[in-house]
């Protein structure tokens, strides 16, 4: 059945909606910045999202549902925004109304993932857009409000609660307890780091072997995760499921897990030591199921990590201040006469999940209040904030950004990161910028000249300058305007129809296709001499899609964030490449664990082979054999 659902979940993903594989944060997140992916957002990849996601959990790897979630929620709100987008007059006005829609449909997935409307509200501020706006906040508040009700209102669950781990502790935590919530700190930092480091590692040696034989790689992963699962309590239930026991206090089910029973040291032992082998193992499952061609987040599958670690941190914790009863420090703070029982285990598996994601996303506050909303509980506030103030201090030290960064370098997809400094050397934009553009002319030009321009380009952008002599700057265009122009004109479209750009009238004119409504008279222009860290401030800041460069009012070229983003990669590797001899070295090691892979398979092949005879008898054969035989009897 495993196999089954993971085998449904990548053929239907691959062969309608590609796009839909993954967790689909680090596209928006560059989609929000305003670079377009196209067919990224479409109907067709929320809809195999939202059928491939649940097959692919109910298959058991390691995998969640918390980012393809923002996905299919950005993919509804970019559906919306396409049924409304003709209200807009200007290509600015619908990007920017675009990108809002985004922003807060974001919001609305990770409210109804987690079941908190504010941890979605402030995961589209912290995580998705780097332009931050108090409307844009607003925006997203009403969205995650209003989805995090509905959810209420469906009950999923039918418990009351919107998620199914959702608890709420009675004992308070203690001062003395602060070590141990440092370890869990710790322990997150250092998750974040090595996960992601070694998932870059595999997907890229995905790319260069897997790429064709993806669902054979989707049926290994499924088949594994089954069979090494089954043999431990924590990895063969659901995660969900899994984090409700981990979450738990003890003494207040009916039905209790064995984890609960301390009463002997080989108990604890016992314990301990399942829910170290359960983390171990996550942790590589969730390394090479990341990525693979099935929709996958990896959200819930930290916090499972940081759970089973968690809690066995906190069985521990609690065995070690049961063993000296008599101390006057602890008794001081404790509300009862056993001192064991003032540590509550599940608090720290909630406190490890905190971490965990906190240290893969590269997220803080977002996670705090999350966390909180999860619990209802204010007392854990100060936990939880030490917990995660560690991972902050060791993904600041030794990390390089949350998964979703990370994967952006990887894909070299143009993304401008506000927390990361560029090194232009004071070089101006004149170095960087593109000069083989395409300009149209203001006093126009026949349809027939328009519409091949556009069938034998692929810019998005074309500027408008005065003459071919006289290059002054009267605006700019985009692709999507002009075709939305010629589509919406009363009259005949003739070849040899005026289409003009910069006219007194802002209307349309009898006999002539008049397009100055759509143009951007007043574009986004540096001058050549500008140094290239101002013009990065302009992308961050701004978010357009490119700039114009100009001397003295005339058109000297164009740049875009994946030029300047192309230019100071060269900038950092023109002297010597540093990554170079690493690169090769990872490759060798990527193609000595390739063939060791064809290696095992052609000797499972042999094996089949050799336990299956190699000529099997035709039917025709087995029928004689029969008839023969039942005429002699």
């Amino acid at each position: 059945m495993s196999i089954a659902f993971a085998a449904t979940a990548c053929k239907l993903v691959m062969h309608y909606a590609p796009a839909a594989a993954g967790s689909g944060i680090s596209e928006i997140k560059v989609i929000v910045s305003g670079f377009s992916l196209e067919g990224f957002l479409d109907f067709s990849v929320f809809l195999m999202k939202s059928v491939g996601l649940p097959l692919a959990i109910a298959s058991g790897l390691a995998l969640g549902k918390e980012g393809p979630s923002v996905h299919f929620a950005v993919c509804i709100g970019s559906v919306i925004c396409k049924l409304f987008a003709t209200k807009f007059h200007t290509a600015e006005q619908k990007t920017m109304w675009f990108r809002n829609v985004l922003i807060a449909s974001s919001a609305a997935g990770v409210a109804v993932a987690f079941g908190s409307p504010m941890g979605g509200v402030l995961f589209s501020v912290e995580d998705i857009t780097s332009q931050f706006k108090l409307s844009t906040m607003w925006e997203s508040y009403y969205c995650a409000l209003v989805a995090t009700s509905t959810l209420q209102f469906v009950n999923p669950f039918r418990t009351g609660q919107v998620v199914l781990f959702q608890v709420v502790y009675d004992e308070p935590w203690h001062f003395f307890e602060i070590p141990f919530y440092i370890i869990l700190g710790i322990f997150g930092g250092v998750y974040g780091i090595f996960v992601a480091k070694m998932n870059i590692k595999a997907v890229s040696f995905r790319k260069k072997f897997l790429s064709n034989i993806y669902m054979k790689e989707v049926i290994v992963l499924a088949f594994i995760s089954a069979a090494v699962g089954y043999f431990n309590d924590f990895l063969k239930m659901d995660m969900t499921e899994a984090m409700q026991i981990l979450f738990q206090e003890c003494g207040n089910q009916k039905e209790e897990h064995r984890i609960c029973d301390i009463s002997t040291s080989s108990k604890v032992a016992q314990s301990i030591t399942s829910l170290l082998i359960a983390t171990a193992i996550r942790m590589v499952f969730i390394i090479f199921t990341y990525g693979c061609k099935v929709p996958a987040g990896i959200f819930v599958p930290s916090m499972a990590c940081g759970a089973t670690f968690g809690r066995a941190l906190g069985i521990f914790a609690q065995w070690l201040i049961s063993k000296h009863p008599d101390n006057a420090f602890l008794n001081s703070q404790c509300s009862t006469d056993d001192v064991g029982s003032c540590i509550t285990p599940g608090i720290y598996a909630f406190l490890g999940a905190a971490a965990c994601l906190s240290g893969i996303t590269h997220m803080f506050v977002t996670v705090v209040v999350i966390m909180f909303e999860l619990t209802g509980a204010l007392k854990h506030i100060i936990p939880t904030m030490i917990a995660v103030a560690v991972t902050k201090l060791i993904n600041d030290t030794w990390g390089k950004g949350g998964i979703a960064e990370q994967m952006i370098t990887f894909n070299g997809l143009p993304f401008i990161d506000a927390s990361e400094e560029f090194d232009f050397h004071r070089h101006p934009i004149s170095d960087a910028m593109t000069t083989g553009i395409v300009a149209l002319l203001s006093e126009g030009m026949p349809l027939e000249k328009l519409q091949v321009l556009l069938s034998d380009t692929t810019f998005n952008s074309f500027p408008i300058v005065e003459s071919a002599h006289r290059p002054f700057i009267k605006g700019y265009i985009s692709r999507e305007d002009i075709k939305t122009g010629i589509s919406n004109y009363q009259g005949e479209l003739r070849p040899m129809l005026e289409c003009v750009f910069n006219s007194e009238s802002l209307y349309q004119e009898e006999g002539r296709l008049n397009l100055t409504s759509l143009v951007n008279p007043a574009p986004i222009t540096v001058d050549i001499n500008t140094p290239c860290e101002n013009v990065m401030e302009f992308f961050h800041k701004l978010g357009p899609r490119c700039i114009l460069v100009e001397s003295n009012g005339e058109l000297k070229g164009l740049i875009t964030r994946k030029d300047i983003l192309k230019y100071e990669y060269f900038l950092h590797h023109q002297d010597f490449d540093r990554d170079a001899l690493q690169r090769e070295q990872t490759f060798a090691r990527e193609q000595d664990a390739w063939r060791t892979i064809q290696s095992l398979n052609d000797l499972v092949s042999d094996g089949l082979k050799r336990m299956v005879p190699s000529r099997m008898p035709s039917y025709q054969q087995l029928s004689e054999d029969l008839m023969g035989r039942s005429s002699h009897n």
